[in-house]
């Protein structure tokens, strides 16, 4: 079998169950099994298949069809221009999340030119938020805290992978903080208990519950972080928090309600979607 048919077997079965992105799939189980990036991959189209490719592609593609996120499968997964190992007890980082990032780079450049602020991750999962921020701004002084062991553990990987020092410490939300600091960036569990069986078999399979689950109306951790956070900001600090956009309304809502907050205002995404709620602390006399 010539690698351009296995190329267009593996789509056709993936494309057969139900796969949205068949044809990048298969790409990437491809490359994966021949241990090739994509040039090369299209370099050898026409040559042979070798046997044990072939064998290693056919066991790939059967974990696929049992719905296993192709991210698990390969272990890597591509999140702000970095490649990101991950495992089954953290989520998988997703495009949308790249938003936080770039919101924290633009507040950094308007409130901190030496570019030197403390910034933590609270439930930072694989990392990918807290070593993007790394690699962004290396003055900046970085945490990620997550309850999850497992979960530190991939994230310290992806450190090293990076080149990146962040601290990391295990606890619930903001309690292992060891200072106030000046930005808290999070994406917390925000999907609804009655929501969660209607989530896709690779998410509600595969992926870890306890960073999905947000309770009755999915808003049960954010909201506690919200109530928590002044007493971990420096005077003037500044929270953002990925959301769904089905909450945005109610939580900007109940947040500006609060005495802690100077402004609360939700970020829309490059299509307008809600994406971001952002606080900022209400400066201390």
């Amino acid at each position: 079998m010539k690698v351009k048919e296995a190329l267009h077997n593996t789509t056709k079965t993936l494309a057969n169950n139900a796969s949205d992105e068949a044809l990048l799939e298969a790409e990437l189980l491809l490359m994966h099994a021949m241990d090739l990036g994509r040039t090369g991959l299209y370099l050898r189209l026409e040559d042979d298949l070798p046997s044990q490719c072939g064998g290693a592609l056919s066991e790939l593609v059967d974990r696929r069809l049992r719905r296993e996120p192709v991210a698990y499968i390969l272990k890597n997964r591509e999140f702000f221009g970095l490649y990101f190992y991950v495992g089954p007890g953290v989520l998988i980082p997703r495009p949308e999340t790249e938003l936080l990032v770039e919101e924290v780079a633009g507040l950094v450049k308007l409130k901190f030119p030496s570019g030197d602020p403390i910034i933590a991750d609270v439930g930072t999962g694989s990392g990918a938020i807290a070593v993007s921020l790394a690699r962004l701004l290396p003055k900046a002084r970085v945490y990620a805290t997550d309850i999850s062991a497992q979960a530190l553990d991939t994230a310290a990987l992806n450190c090293i992978r990076h080149g990146v020092r962040v601290d990391l410490l295990q606890g619930d939300l903001l309690v292992p903080l060891p200072q106030p600091v000046d930005m808290i960036v999070a994406n917390l569990p925000y999907v609804a208990d009655g929501d969660m069986a209607q989530l896709s078999d690779e998410i509600r399979e595969y992926e870890p519950a306890v960073a999905l689950a947000g309770g009755k109306d999915g808003l049960d951790i954010v909201r506690r972080l919200i109530v928590d956070a002044p007493d971990k900001l420096r005077n003037g600090g500044v929270v953002l928090l990925e959301i769904a956009p089905s909450q945005a309304e109610v939580l900007e809502s109940w947040a500006t309600g609060l005495d802690s907050w100077s402004s609360v205002d939700v970020i829309r995404d490059y299509g307008g979607v809600a994406r971001v709620l952002r606080l900022v602390l209400t400066k201390r006399q």
